[in-house]
């Protein structure tokens, strides 16, 4: 299975055109649209989303992740295998959050910069030029553990970190299309007793949506297990007033 993570947008040909590569090189893969609006041009805030969603993906997929604000600049591009998932896109700090994660739980993590370039490819479009084409290549069997010197560069992994960046980000990282906001909080060891204060308003916990009079602002604990700012039967980005990266504190 190929997981297609970008911030593409599904209008515009930028989906098809990678899904069109795939298709050609390796057909008999399934190709799963994960997600096409993950933080614009911001790949730290992308990074905890990315890395809140991978657990209920099957351990043995390809994630095909385009965040890629520096595309054809000095970032590299690269594959980082993490346990028994692999995951292909640009040294941005995109899968610092997955690193962190999978490292804290025992898992073997690697690192490889794609040395491999098509004949005269985009230097906007790695995605489809670059990332898209080492994707199929590993879903065929061909990836760095293989062989492929030509194409893959061993580096330690070390190289590659953003240990500074915190293990929770306390702001907006996704508004979805009801309005709610996902921060880059993990519930893990949160209190539910815990206020969380976003514009000047304090909100408390709440299970469920309907635990909670119609019109009131809340935090629950979503499907991802990250700390999301609610209001029941109304849009918490306009009665909040939220964007991305609006800053959230805890107390």
């Amino acid at each position: 299975m190929i997981v297609l993570f970008t911030d593409f947008g599904l209008s515009g040909p930028y989906v098809g055109q990678m899904k069109a590569v795939l298709a050609g090189l390796a057909a008999d893969h399934t190709v799963i649209d994960l997600q096409h609006d993950a933080p614009s041009c911001a790949p730290k805030a992308a990074s905890y989303l990315l890395a809140s969603l991978i657990e209920k993906v099957p351990a043995d997929c390809i994630f095909l992740c385009v965040v890629d604000p520096g595309v054809g600049g000095q970032r590299e591009p690269g594959v980082l295998k993490a346990g028994d998932q692999w995951f292909v896109g640009p040294d941005n700090g995109l899968f610092e959050m997955t690193i962190r994660q999978s490292i804290a739980r025992g898992m073997d993590v690697r690192w490889w910069d794609i040395i491999w370039r098509p004949d005269a490819p985009s230097a906007s479009f790695h995605g489809r030029d670059i990332f898209a084409p080492v994707a199929a290549r590993i879903a065929m069997g061909q990836g760095p553990l293989i062989g492929g010197t030509d194409v893959f560069l061993e580096r330690e992994i070390s190289a590659v970190r953003h240990e500074s960046w915190p293990d929770d980000l306390l702001e907006v990282i996704y508004i979805d299309v009801f309005g709610n906001a996902m921060t880059g909080i993990s519930t893990r060891s949160l209190d539910r007793a815990s206020t969380v204060t976003v514009n000047g308003q304090h909100l408390r916990f709440c299970k469920t949506f309907s635990g909670i009079s119609e019109g009131a602002c809340f935090w629950y604990e979503n499907s991802c297990g990250l700390v999301e700012l609610a209001v029941n039967k109304g849009r918490a980005a306009e009665h909040l007033e939220l964007a991305l990266g609006t800053a959230v504190s805890i107390s």
